[in-house]
């Protein structure tokens, strides 16, 4: 990501990663530390876990590991950074479903953090430059 065109991109990559990775970490020490942070025990019913601290260390370890190396390579300038970002993006994605297919429950928060690795994987991609230029330019066959 190179020139002024991409600092917004690069702005918003740093963001989205922040974000997600604080809710990770907040997850997942409210899972571990204080027993799913009010989250009924009984949503656990039907997964293999029987407790939330194997949940609330996955959180933590693969999904804000994840965002912790895509900042890693943002702060450090390198090319693969916005590849990092989608792929962290990604495992938020995964995450969310997998939660929602185990538990068989949504909560408006599973909305918001897929949002959020939806639109950390979109600008992940427009960096890796999938944005046509100009936008509505035309292929002569």
């Amino acid at each position: 990501m190179r020139g002024s065109g991409h600092r917004l991109l690069r702005f918003f990559l740093n963001v989205s990663a922040w974000f997600n990775l604080l809710s990770a970490m907040v997850g997942a020490v409210g899972l571990v530390a204080f027993e799913g942070m009010g989250i009924p025990a009984q949503w656990l019913n039907g997964t293999p876990f029987d407790s939330f601290l194997w949940p609330g260390l996955l959180l933590g370890v693969v999904v804000g590991g994840t965002q912790a190396l895509a900042l890693f390579a943002l702060h450090g300038h390198f090319r693969l950074a916005p590849g990092m970002s989608v792929a962290a993006g990604l495992v938020m994605m995964t995450w969310i479903f997998a939660e929602i297919a185990m538990m068989l429950v949504w909560s408006p928060l599973h909305g918001v953090f897929f949002a959020s690795g939806l639109a950390q994987v979109v600008v992940g991609v427009l960096a890796l430059g999938a944005w046509p230029s100009p936008l509505l330019a035309r292929d002569r066959l």
